[in-house]
């Protein structure tokens, strides 16, 4: 059992938890929204600091990353519990917990990045990372010294606090930006989206290699009109932060000007979500519209 960082102290035998939006008030004994963070005698515990629910060596092009070090391999390390609700979500079994988490085994950090030795990079991946913020921190900053690179995949909902501590130890992260609609993000979701894109903007700034994945589910944020929203604000940041990649494109093994890639991935019914799955040459038309705005746009989840 290890004690959190991000919290304080609330009304009577509460705490608030401050790692991301929701700023949850957790009572006594209670949890927060995602099922990792615990009020344990008015002080944040983290009964799952090292849980590991997967161990897998992938290609990187399966986080995805196609633009960081293709054609390599990467341990990733799978975790329980997550901040969103997505009822359409392709790893619910170790990220919708409610209090039971999926099997798994506790690694500590000093562990976890000697298996990375032999791949030189380490993704932290599968279920959501960044609500273990104090045990990716800690493993970060000992790949850091060992250079092992650090590879996020995640739904960036975090708070500017914890992102501000754990982007400059990160060298590329995939970043989920499930649609560009407000309303979907606070109802069906459980997020919020401007949230997520100060994350995106945050992860330039601090010179990360980016690049994002929309999930594109027929009926909920499949229009044109939002896919273009997506594409104009993914536009936007590479036109505005090419310079930010310069002073650390040496650390990331990328191009100082690369723009960035966007996954369009396919979606079939999973957990909550019945509708019918992404038509394969809808997809492939959206990301050719997609490729008039920018130039690295790939799909994926269609077969071969």
């Amino acid at each position: 059992m290890s004690e959190g960082r991000f919290f304080e102290s609330a009304e009577g035998a509460a705490i608030r938890c401050t790692l991301c939006p929701h700023q949850c008030s957790i009572p006594a004994g209670g949890r927060g929204a995602c099922g990792v963070r615990e009020n344990r005698d008015g002080a944040l515990a983290l009964p799952y600091y090292g849980y590991i629910t997967a161990i897998a060596r992938d290609p990187i092009e399966k986080k995805p990353l196609r633009r960081f070090r293709p054609g390599t391999s990467i341990l990733s390390l799978g975790f329980a519990g997550c901040n969103l609700r997505c009822p359409f979500c392709q790893n619910w079994r170790i990220s919708q917990i409610n209090g039971t988490a999926a099997p798994g085994r506790f690694l500590r950090p000093e562990e976890a990045i000697a298996l990375a030795r032999a791949d030189r990079q380490i993704a932290y991946t599968y279920s959501e990372p960044l609500i273990h913020a104090e045990y990716l921190i800690d493993c970060m900053k000992l790949a850091r010294k060992q250079g092992i690179a650090n590879v996020l995949v995640t739904n960036g909902c975090i708070s500017e606090r914890a992102a501000a501590e754990i982007l400059p130890l990160t060298d590329a992260a995939n970043i989920d930006l499930k649609c560009f609609s407000e309303e979907t993000y606070a109802k069906i979701l459980g997020g919020n989206l401007q949230t997520v894109l100060n994350f995106i903007r945050m992860a330039h700034e601090a010179g990360v290699h980016v690049e994002i994945t929309t999930l594109v589910i027929p009926g909920l944020n499949d229009s044109d009109e939002e896919l273009d929203q997506c594409a104009a604000f993914i536009a936007g940041l590479a036109s505005k932060n090419s310079w930010s990649f310069a002073p650390k494109a040496k650390l990331r093994g990328v191009s100082a000007l690369a723009e960035t890639p966007w996954h369009l991935s396919a979606y079939h019914p999973d957990y909550r979500w019945d509708a019918p799955p992404t038509d394969p040459a809808a997809l492939m038309r959206a990301a050719e519209r997609a490729r008039k705005t920018l130039p690295y746009v790939y799909t994926g989840n269609i077969g071969p």
